[in-house]
């Protein structure tokens, strides 16, 4: 009997340092999304902070296809056809990558949203990427994205953000 205790008790500690293990996790689970008209964009990612990092052309090379976050690719879905700065993308769910530049990203939007990171990230398996501009932002200390009731996404870190906007398709676009 005084074993079985042992073992309970044993277990139940495990347990709760895993637990709290994954709740203190460095680069949390996160989410954003919005609504707009009846298209629903949903994002979801973990994100990373600062912790005194230099983060652009450091942490994150420039140049270089980035998971856009930690852990797992970041994802993005679409419940309808949209178009991102113009241009069409089906609706679905998708990895969303970026290539971080000093004075120009690459967005990109992957067909393959079941990945770890980018280590395994095929160009081929893009459906569409969008060249922006980066601009200077106040410190955000923990990765964020956010999706306004327009459909402007904006994703930023550090002193930098990139947007880009995302409408609904109209028939025949």
């Amino acid at each position: 009997m005084r074993n079985v205790v042992t073992n309970t008790i044993l277990l139940l500690i495990i347990l709760s340092v895993g637990f709290s293990y994954g709740q203190n996790k460095k680069s949390p689970k996160a989410a954003a999304s919005n609504q707009v008209d009846d298209l629903n964009i949903d994002i979801k990612y973990s994100s990373p902070s600062v912790r005194g990092r230099t983060v652009w052309g450091d942490l994150v090379p420039y140049d270089k296809v980035w998971r856009t976050g930690a852990d797992n690719a970041t994802t993005i879905e679409f419940n309808k056809p949209v178009t991102v700065n113009g241009q069409a993308l089906g609706a679905g769910k998708y990895a969303f990558f970026t290539i971080p530049g000093k004075d120009e990203w690459v967005v990109i939007f992957n067909n393959n949203p079941d990945q770890w990171g980018a280590y395994k990230y095929d160009q081929k398996q893009d459906a569409l990427r969008i060249k922006v501009k980066p601009m200077e932002v106040p410190m955000q200390e923990s990765m964020k994205f956010e999706v306004s009731k327009t459909g402007l996404i904006t994703l930023s870190w550090e002193k930098k953000a990139v947007q880009v906007q995302v409408k609904q398709s109209k028939p025949g676009q």
